[in-house]
């Protein structure tokens, strides 16, 4: 496994960390003439079944770090989580600037802010079909639409040729808010000899096309009219267009809108500083929505994914002071279930049906389109593009492999189907795999980043599905036990209904330390090792746990020597 690569003058990397092989946490590296390019730098949540007290994930960028003065710059394509997200956690470690169109400067510029390095960090705002040049790369911004204002496609040329890479994108005919894609630059790239494209995997298995926001928003406005009593609308706060599509069918509808969640008044201000959301109405605060007639309110809210602290979730417990949901209410989900959270939200739902709520999906009615191409706008995309090598990124192993095939179909005689930590020459010579470099995570633990692999995070799962034990042990001058040993012990044993299996483990490790030699029970390690040993042994046999124990050793000789 390579651990540091410096690329040659004539040749063209490609090295994923992060977002190929599954949906979230992108960041990419392009490598040419002893420089290294990344590409997006983000997160993605944690599963908290998985990896207790763990929220939120992120590639660990080691390979980089290490080399951080060949890196000449960071380039986001646009402001999602899974794009940006890391940027505050780990730009400390890269010290590179950073290069952004004005909407994405204003949330990575308010991540930074929180984390106190707005003063450092370097931002240059990069117009929409603007270019820009870092190290030996020349890069072109290309206008997309997607579910966020001003996302870009990147074309990025070097000595070796150009590359196309996508970014998270949609053909949107009527996006809203936002320019619209390009049509007629995207066209002409057929005749600009395009070595690769490194795009968008996600909604590739979808025959249909993605859809356009204009259509849901007439949805919504449907939606909204139909119901009675107060109206909730979680969606991803970053898609600007949704917003005002809510805003827009609540004024419609006779309704005015009070903002729930951190993120959504951060994208809310973010918007207007760029100019957009300008033609809205006033909103709510929350002190005044519980004197409104339910009747004529909508609660526009973070959650839609079931986060835990999201302010979906909070409101399904009677979490805020003035804003609630009663009976008869109804919440609509203008979201799509991203794979993995689907237990999350069927919780969440469930805490709404209780009080309830009335729940409405994109199953039940048009209040979702995807932010990702189908099928038919990949293909359009190749048509026009028409690359020599396509590599899927963006994407769970079984979308990248449908990718290629669909590639294959286009024309693309070379695809790759890689994973994170492949790295990958684009040129000179036939395009492949080189070698593999180290591409862990990290997480954020509290107000910290870890290994999700260390030892903290790997004993907190042990405890979670097998309790913990301590064992106290006091070893008199004769070295033999000088009281009964002392335990605690936590999800294992119901000490109310079970003392006497308590006391049957406290025996078990007694009777096993009296076995010992006095040599052995001058040595610490053999001592809580059987301890240990004991404790384990009895657990697993009579409720097939093994606890996490440890052992504290108190010798009387160490107070009277």
């Amino acid at each position: 496994m390579s651990k540091s690569v410096i690329p040659k003058k004539d040749e063209l990397l490609f090295l994923p960390l992060g977002g190929t092989g599954e949906i979230g946490m992108n960041l990419n590296l392009y490598g040419h003439d002893g420089k290294w390019l990344m590409v997006d730098l983000g997160i993605s949540f944690a599963d908290g079944g998985k990896f207790p007290g763990i929220d939120v994930i992120m590639p660990d960028p080691e390979f980089i770090e290490k080399q951080r003065e060949n890196l000449v710059g960071l380039v986001l394509t646009h402001a999602h989580e899974d794009h940006i997200g890391a940027v505050p956690h780990l730009w400390a470690d890269l010290r590179c600037p950073i290069f952004c169109t004005p909407f994405t400067k204003s949330m990575v510029y308010s991540k930074l802010v929180e984390a106190g390095l707005e003063d450092q960090a370097e931002i240059t705002v990069i117009p929409v079909a603007g270019k820009f040049s870092a190290g030996p790369f020349e890069i072109e911004l290309v206008s997309m639409t997607h579910s966020i204002p001003e996302p870009a496609s990147l074309l990025i040329r070097t000595s070796c040729g150009t590359v196309f890479h996508s970014g998270d994108w949609k053909f949107d005919p009527e996006p809203l808010v936002g320019p619209h894609y390009d049509k007629k630059r995207l066209q002409s790239l057929a005749d600009e000899d395009i070595l690769a494209m490194i795009s968008d995997s996600t909604n590739v298995m979808n025959s249909s096309e993605s859809g356009s926001e204009a259509s849901v928003r007439n949805g919504l406005v449907d939606a909204i009219s139909k119901c009675t009593g107060r109206v909730a609308v979680t969606c991803f706060a970053s898609n600007v267009a949704r917003v005002e599509s809510v805003m827009k069918a609540a004024e419609i509808c006779g309704r005015r809108v009070v903002l729930l969640g951190r993120s959504m008044h951060r994208i809310y201000s973010a918007a207007r500083e760029n100019g957009y959301l300008q033609n809205v109405a006033p909103l709510l605060s929350e002190d005044e929505f519980s004197y409104i007639p339910p009747s004529e309110v909508v609660v526009l809210c973070t959650g839609s994914q079931g986060e835990p602290r999201s302010a979906l979730s909070r409101l399904s417990t009677d979490g805020f002071k003035n804003v609630y949901l009663e009976e008869d209410d109804t919440i609509i989900f203008s979201s799509r279930i991203i794979p993995g959270n689907e237990t999350s939200i069927y919780k969440l739902q469930n805490n709404l049906s209780e009080l309830g709520v009335r729940i409405i999906t994109d199953k039940d009615e048009h209040v979702h389109v995807s932010g990702h191409p189908g099928k038919e706008e990949v293909k359009k995309l190749y048509e026009w593009v028409q690359p020599k090598i396509s590599i899927p990124v963006h994407g769970e192993a079984r979308h990248l492999r449908a990718h290629a095939k669909l590639a294959g179909e286009c024309g693309v005689k070379t695809r790759i189907v890689a994973k994170n930590g492949d790295l990958i020459r684009l040129a000179p010579g036939k395009p492949g795999r080189v070698s593999e470099v180290y591409c862990g995570l990290l997480a954020i633990e509290s107000r910290r980043l870890v290994p999700l692999n260390s030892p903290i995070i790997v004993a907190r799962q042990k405890m979670m599905y097998n309790g913990s034990a301590v064992v106290t042990l006091v070893i008199d001058e004769a070295f033999k036990l000088a009281v009964t040993p002392q335990l605690t012990i936590q999800g294992v044993i119901d000490l109310e209904d079970e003392a006497d299996n308590f006391e049957d483990v406290i025996g078990t490790v007694r009777d096993a330390l009296r076995l010992l030699k006095k040599a052995d029970m001058k040595r610490d390690e053999v001592v809580r090792e059987v301890a240990i040993r004991a404790v384990r042994r009895h657990c697993n046999k009579r409720y097939g746990k093994k606890p996490v124990t440890d052992v504290h050793i108190i010798r009387l000789n160490d107070f009277f020597e």
